[in-house]
């Protein structure tokens, strides 16, 4: 009965050790879409998705199902089953590799048939990331999440815009699961896009199948190794990230397992468990029972061992019955008056007994002993193992230690290469705002300078009345309106300047006039208000009209573009003979009057500068010094014109 109880002992405890592992389950579904029927063809997410389900059947996941090249009917019904097979798993595990699109904040995964010539169709012909959460929900202790969906998207810029300020983003957006233990890993930071690679597999799914299937690893560290293995193998151009959040409890993909060869396995980890409910039991069945099972071996002489120990207990236990009985016999003699002989046949026989006693209770010590040096041996050889695991376990610990902090200082030295770059931005931007402060400067110096330069005294109001015609046109030409000259005359180019103003700034302003609150509000606009129309042969290049010109064999056309000219053969052609002008002509040219010809002096007032017209010159009023550089004069001269 004891080697019964042995082996129920030894099954119950194998079924409570090994009962979390049986009840785990995990299942996978894998999505590739590279063969897109409306636009150019993906090289890697077929095998990404192939190389992962891979990954997954061989870290011993219950069920992976692999789907490439799925249409949008076939992709919602494979998440409609795979949420059928969550509802009894404890690891919900979704990869999708394909086109995303991101519209209004919300992602969608984008079928192999999906043409998305609107944006409204997005809502119809993709599978939102909502739907791929709600398949993963029901399963009890994980729920992931992985998309190397973050590609440059080449139906936004094909798409046409029903709403203008509907907003199509690039790569994927942020997104924060709803539920706990939920976690969503992007191939590349949010707005961001990723990289296709230039081997068989991008360099996001090279460092998954790297790092998630090792045993015993958290999830968050896997995804830290795979984030660091990215940013060194596409130079730091592409970041993966993951939304989400765990417990405090270490959540491997794939769970360490003692039976595989590494720093905690232990080969005689069943034989010592089952030694110790043998030594717990402490009776001769139970380690008869496991000499029957284990009956070589270092645990084996323990137990034979343990029998001679029990043994000397057994036959201690008689000895001592024997003596008890002989004194009791001694007793009994001496109380009925036996002869002398008789007593001293049983002072013999209780002296033998004794002895024999002593000589039991000799060899149960002797057994003790031994039982005891072998029980210590044991458990100094268990330390001996212990401490060696430890050591193995801190050489790990130790190696993946220094690996992190490699991490940090990759990720410090990135960190300080930004804030430098950053830092280098700062110092441009402020060199160019002290730039435009000292054009300010000498914008305003200059035109202090030239508003000093006024009328005399004596007829302020006369000059104002000038100079506030030049000073519209001149704000009108810097906003745009006014093409004609700026010389003070109000005439029909300026009204037509102006009405343009009112036009395109909103306002309605007297066009007939110029006046002080149309010059205010005109100098109130940084920026060109009206529309630059460029004359014909001419084309806008930023805020200046430039000459179209054509190249060798080209001739502009009737529409202001260039095409090819015909080669003409040459024709030669007759010289005709130039007229000859009449003596009396020629005379009267002679004696014709020069044309004016423009003096090259310029007048200054309140409004600015001006060349001094044709036909015109200066006198000196009140004369105050001689003539500046370039024939200009001072503010006591004035314009008289014939």
């Amino acid at each position: 009965m004891g080697g019964f109880r042995l082996v129920g002992l030894l099954i119950i405890s194998i079924l409570l050790g090994c009962g979390s592992a049986l009840a785990e389950k995990r299942v996978a579904l894998v999505i590739g879409n590279s063969a897109y029927q409306k636009v150019a063809k993906l090289s890697n997410p077929a095998n990404d998705a192939s190389a992962v389900a891979a990954m997954l059947k061989a870290a011993g996941f219950d069920s992976v199902d692999a789907r490439l090249n799925v249409p949008a009917n076939d992709l919602r019904k494979s998440l409609r089953e795979f949420a059928a097979r969550t509802r009894d798993a404890d690891i919900a595990v979704v990869y999708y590799a394909g086109h995303g699109i991101e519209l209004d904040g919300i992602n969608y995964l984008i079928p192999v048939d999906a043409s998305l010539e609107t944006d409204g169709d997005v809502l119809d012909e993709t599978v939102a990331l909502e739907r791929v959460l709600f398949a993963v929900e029901p399963a009890r202790q994980l729920r992931l999440v992985i998309l190397d969906a973050c590609r440059d998207n080449p139906f936004a810029k094909t798409m046409k815009r029903t709403v203008a300020s509907r907003a199509v983003g690039r790569g994927l957006a942020k997104v924060e699961p709803a539920s706990p233990n939920t976690m969503i890993a992007f191939a590349a930071k949010a707005g961001s896009t990723a990289s296709d690679g230039d081997s068989q597999n991008s360099p996001f799914a090279a460092a998954l199948i790297k790092h998630l299937p090792k045993p015993g690893l958290d999830l968050r560290r896997a995804f830290g190794f795979v984030r660091d293995e990215v940013l060194k193998n596409t130079g730091n151009k592409q970041e993966p990230y993951v939304y989400g959040s765990l417990g405090g409890d270490d959540v491997p993909l794939v769970p360490a397992k003692p039976s595989a060869a590494g720093p905690q396995a232990d080969p005689q980890a069943a034989v010592r468990r089952d030694y110790e409910l043998a030594l717990q039991l402490a009776t001769r069945e139970g380690w008869e029972a496991f000499l029957s099972q284990y009956p070589d071996g270092f645990y084996a002489n323990l137990a034979k061992g343990q029998l001679k120990k029990i043994a000397a207990e057994e036959a201690r236990g008689t000895a001592v019955d024997k003596a008890r009985l002989a004194e009791q016999e001694k007793a009994r003699l001496a109380a009925e008056g036996a002869k002398q002989t008789e007593q001293a046949r049983a002072a013999a026989a209780a002296k033998a007994a004794e002895e024999a006693r002593i000589a039991a209770e000799k060899i149960k010590q002797i057994e003790q002993d031994k039982a005891a040096a072998a029980e210590k041996a044991r458990l100094a050889e268990q330390e001996k193992a212990r401490l060696a695991a430890e050591k193995i376990k801190q050489s790990e610990q130790d190696k993946a230690a220094a690996a992190e902090r490699v991490r940090l200082a990759e990720q410090e030295k990135v960190r300080l290469a930004a804030e430098k770059a950053k830092q280098v931005e700062q110092q441009k931007a402020a060199a160019a705002e002290q730039a435009r402060h000292a054009a300010e400067k000498v914008a305003a110096e200059k035109k202090e300078q030239l508003a000093s330069l006024s009328l005399p005294a004596e007829k302020p109001e006369q000059q104002t009345q000038v100079d506030l015609p030049r000073a519209l046109q001149a704000e009108l030409r810097r906003v745009g309106c006014n093409t004609g000259a700026v010389d003070g005359n109000w005439n029909a180019a300026s009204q037509r300047a102006l009405d343009l103003f009112n036009k395109h700034a909103g306002v309605k302003f007297e066009v007939k006039a110029a006046s002080a609150e149309a010059l205010d509000a005109v100098k109130g606009k940084s920026g060109r208000i009206c529309p630059l129309i460029c004359e014909f042969g001419y084309k806008a290049d930023s805020d200046r009209c430039v000459r179209i010109t054509c190249g060798k064999g080209y001739e502009l056309n009737d529409n202001g573009t260039c095409e090819k000219t015909e080669l003409k053969r040459p024709t030669a052609k007759r010289e005709e003979p130039k007229p000859q002008r009449p003596p009396s002509d020629r005379a009267k040219l002679d004696a014709a009057p020069a044309k004016p010809q423009a003096s090259g002096q310029i007048i200054c007032g309140l409004g600015g500068c001006r060349p001094i017209q044709k036909g015109c010159r200066l006198e000196n009023s009140v004369p105050s010094g001689t003539p500046g550089a370039g024939g200009t004069f001072d503010r006591s001269s004035r314009e008289v014109c014939n």
